[in-house]
């Protein structure tokens, strides 16, 4: 009897990298550890988000840590403890906590705050300390990014890029509504995100998508290739499913449907 890859292999569904990036607002270690010993292999990072590491008890955030590493999956802060400790000097302070952690990569980012360092500098601080750097574009309480916002936004992503950040985050936060590449009704908007694609390709950006609208929005746009991030760990293997085309709905698409067994497993005998 074959097993589960073998028969999605028949089905003709993709082999497809890990290209999700689920988040940890505040779960149980246990929790977290369960879903990396079920679904590691399809995380690209793993971020703990926000500033609630900082505040629980610290063994707990270093088990979920030490879980991520042994699993083979990156984990990376949020983009808001960053700015927190900019604004308030204590960059170096902030570097040093996260490699003592154990982790693996920082989001930078200029959501709430106004960030005057030069990005290469903050890059090398951070490669110093041991830490890689990926870069959240876009405000967070300023509403959606428009056609007269997003060259500049892309100028600033580039110039993370070219300094040495690994990955360009779109911002969604916890809605994506009002928000991002998302109207107040949480509609997305292909042409701007067309641009991100354009400009940086499917390798260097990721798109937040914290529900299931923005999830499936994404993937029906640009396909299984697309990153996604902010998908709440017990939402990783619905997006995965639809990524692959075993989702009901994204059995209607045709650039996510399976294309069938080959034709030796069809032919006569």
């Amino acid at each position: 009897m074959a097993g589960t890859q073998e028969y999605l292999a028949g089905l003709g569904v993709r082999d497809i990298p890990a290209l999700t990036s689920p988040f940890d607002p505040g779960y149980a270690p246990s929790e977290v550890e369960s879903h990396l010993a079920q679904s590691g292999h399809l995380m690209s990072t793993l971020k703990l988000s926000m500033a609630c590491w900082q505040i629980t008890d610290e063994q707990a955030s270093r088990a979920k840590i030490a879980a991520a590493r042994a699993a083979g999956v990156e984990v990376t802060t949020g983009g808001g403890p960053f700015e927190v400790a900019v604004a308030r000097g204590r960059l170096d302070s902030y570097l040093e906590l996260c490699a003592h952690m154990g982790f693996d990569r920082i989001e930078c980012g200029e959501g709430f705050t106004n960030l005057e360092g030069d990005p290469a500098a903050i890059v090398e601080r951070a490669r110093a300390a041991g830490l890689r750097v990926q870069y959240e574009v876009g405000p967070k309480h300023e509403g959606p990014i428009t056609p007269a916002t997003v060259e500049e936004l892309v100028g600033v992503a580039s110039r993370w890029l070219d300094a040495g950040a690994v990955q360009v985050v779109v911002e969604a936060r916890e809605s994506a509504a009002d928000v991002g590449l998302f109207d107040a009704e949480g509609r997305l908007s292909a042409e701007l995100a067309e641009v991100f694609v354009d400009r940086f390709g499917f390798d260097l950006v990721t798109f937040e998508a914290p529900n299931k609208p923005s999830q499936f929005a994404f993937m029906n746009l640009f396909g299984p290739e697309v990153r996604l991030s902010n998908v709440r760990l017990e939402e990783l293997l619905r997006v995965e499913i639809y990524r692959r085309g075993l989702h009901s709905d994204a059995f209607q698409q045709p650039n996510l449907t399976p294309p069938g067994p080959a034709a030796a497993d069809t032919a006569p005998r």
